[in-house]
């Protein structure tokens, strides 16, 4: 089984929003891939809560069969618009995949 793990920082103002309210889009977008992409296993969404300033603001956990499977994920269509919003919405982004 293949993890990917995904956090981001915001923008303070990302695209002349708060960052709650741009936290909340993005999950709902990413939740939004359950059920259009057959290699998805698995699909979990969380909003930071923690203060600290080396904490991220929105945290993805995904599951796949194989990394064939992970690379289909990437470049499905409906993954790419979602990566549109990402890139508008996020700072940066630290990604982690390995086989559990």
């Amino acid at each position: 089984m293949i993890k990917h793990i995904v956090l981001w920082k915001l923008k303070e103002n990302a695209e002349g929003r708060p960052k709650p309210e741009a936290s909340r889009e993005l999950k709902a977008a990413l939740e939004g891939l359950k059920g259009k992409i057959p290699e998805l296993r698995a699909l979990e969404v969380g909003v930071n809560f923690n203060p600290a300033d080396t904490a991220s603001d929105v945290s993805l956990y995904t599951e796949f069969k194989s990394r064939e499977d992970l690379e289909k994920y990437q470049k499905h269509p409906e993954h790419l618009k979602v990566a549109e919003i990402v890139r508008k919405l996020t700072a940066e982004r630290r990604v982690s995949d390995y086989e559990a």
